[in-house]
Order: structure tokens, then sequence, then C-alpha cells
């Protein structure tokens, strides 16, 4: 280990390394898995490939910026706030994109005949650079003004050979706890979590009204369909309660250091806080291998064919018999 750093701060260089690696290479399998399988480029994987762009961001830039700042960085306050709303950004688009998952699979449900009318690749394209755009909006939103620039300066020796106020960089310094509890969690985080909620009952709600129905001689099964949908419903929403439990503990002491100023949060505990938002973005593939049938099968499909030493031309062929089977079977 080099001299002077303490191993406290090698644990956590160690651990935020192994998160980025697993973010980074867990969310290119899922778009190159979109890419491959034809079964996955309906509207509703689109959005998941807009969620894995943001944890890739997570773990390629986000990861990476924290560890040097855990050095101490001396910056000017401008950059450190730019660095600061660049995490604010891909958490919002990662929300608006879980939204939009449930807003997408609420439509599955509720009008599955006339769905791919409505939902056109178009139209989820379109969605997707909304909630990139409203996610700029509100991440940048300290930039314009709603920051701690006032706050440090009253703090500074003035000093007119500095044309930037220079400060060590952390996101306490230099974002505003008024921004982050009264706009970003109250406003950007806390009602889409709670739409979410009720968006996926309702979805659970219609499947099994629809798989509770009996089906007459002459209509077709809808128990293959909703089935289906029900399977994907909760992979989706158990994706939803990871975000949930990853980022709610980091809020809730945004909310003790800004209704308590008093209350002093153990440093360990703030790891853990930061840990669990930085390690969601390597959950996603996890669950997507375990909980999708497709999937799981174009993972197997690409290490197969790319990485296996023992794959060969059968295998290949075979994997790829399967995908384009699947891919007339679109969920």
């Amino acid at each position: 280990m080099p001299e002077g750093i303490p191993v406290s701060q090698a644990i956590y260089i160690g651990i935020e390394v192994v998160i980025a690696l697993v973010s980074v290479l867990g969310n290119v399998l899922v778009i190159w898995a979109v890419t491959v399988n034809q079964a996955l480029r309906d509207t509703t994987f689109c959005f998941i490939v807009s969620l894995a762009v943001a944890d890739i961001a997570v773990g390629a830039l986000v990861i990476p910026l924290a560890i040097i700042i855990s050095f101490g960085l001396q910056t000017g306050f401008y950059s450190c706030l730019m660095v600061a709303c660049t995490c604010l950004i891909l958490t919002q688009s990662s929300i608006l994109a879980l939204l939009a998952i449930a807003v997408d699979r609420y439509l599955r449900v509720k009008i599955p005949t006339s769905y791919r009318n409505v939902v056109t690749t178009r139209r989820a394209k379109m969605g997707i650079a909304g909630c990139w755009a409203l996610s700029l909006v509100v991440g940048l939103t300290p930039m314009f003004g709603w920051n701690n620039l006032s706050q440090l300066r009253q703090t500074q020796e003035p000093n007119s050979s500095m044309p930037e106020l220079m400060i060590t960089c952390e996101f306490e310094n230099v974002i505003s706890m008024e921004y982050m509890v009264y706009f970003n969690f109250f406003v950007w985080v806390l009602p889409p979590l709670v739409l979410m909620l009720v968006i996926y009952l309702e979805v659970f709600n219609l499947i099994q009204k629809q798989l509770n129905k009996k089906v007459s001689a002459n209509s077709k099964d809808p128990h293959k369909y909703y089935g289906k949908e029900l399977k994907i419903a909760k992979s989706l929403a158990l994706i939803l309660l990871l975000f949930a439990l990853s980022w709610l503990p980091l809020h809730t002491l945004n909310c003790i250091t800004l209704f308590c100023p008093t209350c002093q949060t153990p440093m360990f505990v703030m790891y853990i806080a930061i840990f669990l938002t930085h390690g969601n973005s390597a959950m996603n593939p996890i669950v997507y291998a375990f909980r999708i049938e497709r999937f799981r099968t174009t993972f197997l499909h690409i290490w197969k064919r790319y990485f296996c030493c023992k794959s060969n031309r059968t295998i290949n062929t075979h994997q790829t018999t399967i995908l384009h089977l699947e891919s007339k079977n679109i969920v």
C-alpha cells in the first residue's frame, strides 16, 4: 500500500473500484444483449438501455471522480460543483427511466390490443430524450445559483488575486442541503418513487384480474400473455425496490443534516450510504440475468460466442437459432 494512504481510505478505494468495474462491464453487457437479440428491442428495453447508459456513466465517470475527491483535492468552486451536478443528472435520469418503464408496463396490460399503436419506437425515443433533458434541468439547477458559494465566500478571507474561490472539493461543500432536500428529494425523487409504487400495484392488480378470468371456447387464452407480463413486471418492480433501498438512506442522511444541524453522522454510516448509491448501478444487470430469461439466454450467447474458449461453430449456430426463435416472441 502506498505510504500516506490510511487503511480506511484504501478499503474505500478498493470497494469503489470493484463497484465501478462491475457497473461498467455489466451494463455494457446489457446494451450488447439488446443489440444482439431482436427480442430485446421493444420500447421497454429502450428505456432499460437508457438506464444502463446512466449506470455506465456512474461507473466510468462518477466513481473515479469520487475516488480523486477522496484525496482532499483542492479545486475551483465551479469545477467541483460541475462534478456534483453530474452525479445529480445521472441519478435523475435513472429515476425518470424507471418511471418511464413503469408507465410502459402499465400501458402493456391496460391496452394490450392498441399498445403498439400508442407506444411506438419514435415516441419511446422522444420519451428518452425528454427524460435526459429534464434530468439536465434538475441536475444543473445548482449551477445557476442554488449552491453554497455565498456561504463559502463569507467564511473565506478576501483575496483579490484569486479569480475563483478555491475549496476542498466535497459534495456537501458546494451543494445546498435545501436544494437536496426540498427540491431534489421532496420534488424529484420521493414523488416519482411513490407514483411508481402506485403504478406497479395497479399493474399487478390488472394482471391478476385477467388471470382470474375464465377463458371461453372461442377466445384466445390470456394466461400466456399476462403470465409473461407478470414475470417481467415482478423483475422490473424489483429493480425499483433496489433503487429505493439504495438511495433513500443517503437522502435520509441529507434530511438529518438539514433539520438537525447539531446531529453528527458517523463516517462509516456515510460510507455505507455512498456505497449503496454507487452499487445500485451494478445491481441491475445481475437482476436481469437471474430474473429475465431473454437477458439470461443472450448473456450466455455472448459469453459462449465471444469469450468462452470451448465455443465452436455448433454452439454459435445453436445459440443464434435460439435468439432467432425468441425474436419472434417479443415480450
